[in-house]
């Protein structure tokens, strides 16, 4: 069981809901990766029309929880205006705050970010933010008021997997009673079972399922791929050995002359 800001949930996997190829599809990987959280973008379904209603029932009628988020944002004021324009929408609290730093590499704009956490939380948000694995900016994060941190293990979007497992350790390590969720640059279900083996909370998709050719069977395979992490860091993993040491006792081996 994961909480999130007093929220329970059983499910590990967040999913996000840009780029499928249509709405059935999206229903269908949303309902085989057993998400209880899903990631809306204000900006993209209002500039949608008549098409972010229906996607908006859409959302309802799967009965999961939609975390809102300020994708595209490039300021902190233009963050915080479509924060507070999520609150209106959706009538949560919570919200997945990203501040585009890079064009190229999406990178988080970490300053930004910090400022805009300090706002959103003194105004009673709940903050999800997008960040990357420096120990400094996470810390300033927490002394802001997030509750939960977001590192990012890639570009977004990028299907590279982890880039920098021992930084992902460490920020485990320094946090040890903080939910973190990996959000960006996983494209395979061993990315994920990889970063939850490091003992982290939950992970965050998108673009992993919703590009691939069957979206559907790939939400199921990164929802097992998630599970079966979490319990290998649950159960104690051995760790690697710069020696061969046998798995059959050799004391008592029978000799013969």
């Amino acid at each position: 069981m994961l909480e999130l800001y007093g929220t329970r949930i059983t499910s590990r996997l967040l999913l996000g809901t840009a780029r499928y190829p249509s709405p059935a599809v999206l229903a269908d990987a949303v309902r085989r990766s057993g998400s209880e959280i899903v990631t809306v973008s204000l900006r993209r379904e209002t500039a949608g029309g008549k098409n972010g209603g229906a996607f908006f029932e859409l959302i309802r009628e799967l009965g999961v929880r939609v975390l809102p988020n300020t994708a595209g944002c490039h300021s902190v004021s233009e963050a915080v205006l479509t924060a507070k324009m999520a609150r209106e929408v959706f009538s949560t609290n919570w919200i997945k705050l990203e501040i585009i730093g890079h064009h190229d590499t999406l990178q988080p704009d970490v300053f930004g970010l910090v400022e805009a956490a300090r706002i959103l939380t003194g105004e009673d948000f709940e903050v999800f933010p997008y960040t990357t694995d420096d120990l400094v900016v996470a810390e300033r994060l927490v002394d802001a008021g997030c509750q939960v941190l977001m590192p990012w293990c890639a570009p977004i979007g990028s299907a590279m997997g982890p880039q920098n497992l021992p930084a992902l350790r460490a920020m485990r390590a320094h946090f040890p009673g903080v939910p973190l969720i990996v959000d960006a640059g996983i494209g395979r279900p061993s990315h994920a079972a990889a970063v939850m083996e490091l003992g982290y909370d939950a992970v965050l998709l998108n673009t992993a399922v919703a590009g691939a050719a069957d979206p559907g069977s790939m939400a199921a395979a990164f929802a097992a791929a998630i599970e079966a992490g979490n319990a290998a860091y649950r159960a104690g993993m051995l760790e690697p050995r710069d020696m061969a040491i046998p798995s059959t006792p050799v004391i008592g081996k029978a000799v013969f002359s």
